[in-house]
């Protein structure tokens, strides 16, 4: 009997290392393999959106940067029917400045800047409890644009295939020359 356990026993070691190497061994190869809840809580995978060129904001209620929301709602509608996508992902880790509810922030943005774009339930985009998401961009997802997230409304720019190919920081506005040539380069690739 006890060597009958002794092989269960190893049995179940053996599979259990095998799932945790496997498990180690995943990782993230673009943002189509997150999913997070939507405002709503419903869950929202960015595989939704897999074709389309994205911009990933992070937002806030309270902030200087807020009135971009303004800038992100007006090039959203100027490129959405060309295959164009902004997603919001409202945090509250800059001076407290998203101190909302997921309901608060929804009825916000749509009721002071009349957001369309698809927003996110509030995430954490930096420290120890960083969505994964968050994580992935700031270090894996392009060397190119790796780094903790600064502030508020820092922005990736993501093309029809899920790669990051650009990042701006918070006082770049969406409406910038630089934002919209980018845009409009991934758009035409």
């Amino acid at each position: 009997m006890t060597a009958g356990k002794h092989r269960i026993s190893r049995k179940y070691l053996m599979g259990l290392v095998i799932v945790l190497m496997s498990a180690s061994l995943f990782a993230a190869s673009s943002i189509y393999d997150f999913t997070l809840p939507s405002i709503d809580g419903k869950p929202m995978p960015l595989a939704n959106f897999k074709g389309k060129v994205i911009l990933v904001v992070n937002v806030a209620s309270r902030c200087g940067f807020t009135p971009q929301y303004t800038a992100l709602e007006s090039v959203y509608e100027k490129y959405k029917d060309q295959g164009f996508v902004i997603l919001g992902f409202p945090a509250n880790n800059f001076g407290g400045q998203e101190p909302g509810t997921n309901a608060e922030i929804k009825t916000f943005c749509s009721a002071k800047y009349s957001v369309t774009f698809p927003l996110y339930g509030k995430v954490s985009v930096k420290g120890d409890d960083q969505t994964p998401l968050y994580k992935y961009l700031t270090t894996s997802a392009n060397p190119s644009f790796a780094g903790d997230i600064k502030w508020n409304f820092t922005k990736f720019l993501v093309d029809r295939s899920g790669n990051v190919v650009q990042r701006f920081e918070s006082q770049i506005t969406p409406d910038s020359p630089e934002v919209l040539a980018a845009i409009e380069k991934a758009l035409k690739q």
